[in-house]
């Protein structure tokens, strides 16, 4: 069953650092977002998280990140915050509103943008042990005291948002509408 959901911010990150800049637009090839520290057809394994040895060379799977102003809402609440989780903070290159369950998508779920441009589904965005410690860097608790580095993980699980591969190039903007059609069988196999 397809839903519409809204392209709340999108954000652009440079080589070496977590957080994302916010930004009207971004620009899609179909090896990524232009300018984005994640853009290529390939990409290198990391010591933890890849089935492969770190080093390996492997196909990018991770050329965007996306998140929800929903999601991010209940990751906020979770952890007691004084003020909600931002998208750019976490790194994520697209925050979406009104697409239920984001975090659960299936790979090849395909996000279809008012602009034309497509995004497919490649996998779940698992909360990481250096996003935490940079969220305790810059946020703290209701009650004002700081919040611990493993907070971000444990209130994360299974609402960090999805990652993917551009599948048709093309512009993102905010406000753009955005369909989500979940993964079909091919007609030939229905």
């Amino acid at each position: 069953m397809t839903s519409t959901g809204s392209v709340v911010s999108v954000h652009i990150g440079a080589e070496g650092q977590l957080g994302k800049a916010p930004r009207d637009s971004i620009e899609l090839g179909l090896d990524g977002i232009v300018g984005d520290r994640h853009r290529g057809l390939q990409r290198e394994c990391w010591d933890s998280g890849d089935k492969q040895a770190a080093g390996t060379l492997r196909r990018n799977e991770r050329q965007w990140s996306a998140v929800s102003m929903e999601e991010l809402a209940e990751i906020s609440a979770t952890m007691g915050l004084s003020e909600a989780l931002r998208a750019e903070t976490l790194g994520a290159n697209l925050c979406l509103s009104g697409v239920p369950g984001l975090s659960r998508l299936r790979r090849g779920t395909l996000l279809e943008f008012s602009s034309g441009a497509v995004l497919m589904v490649e996998e779940y965005n698992p909360p990481c042990s250096d996003m935490g410690a940079e969220i305790a860097s810059q946020y703290k608790g209701i009650s004002g005291e700081p919040i611990a580095p493993t907070e971000f993980s444990q209130a994360a699980r299974f609402l960090r948002g999805v990652v993917g591969i551009v599948e048709v190039a093309g512009t993102i903007a905010v406000g753009d509408l955005v369909t989500v059609i979940p993964e079909q069988l091919p007609k030939w196999l229905r």
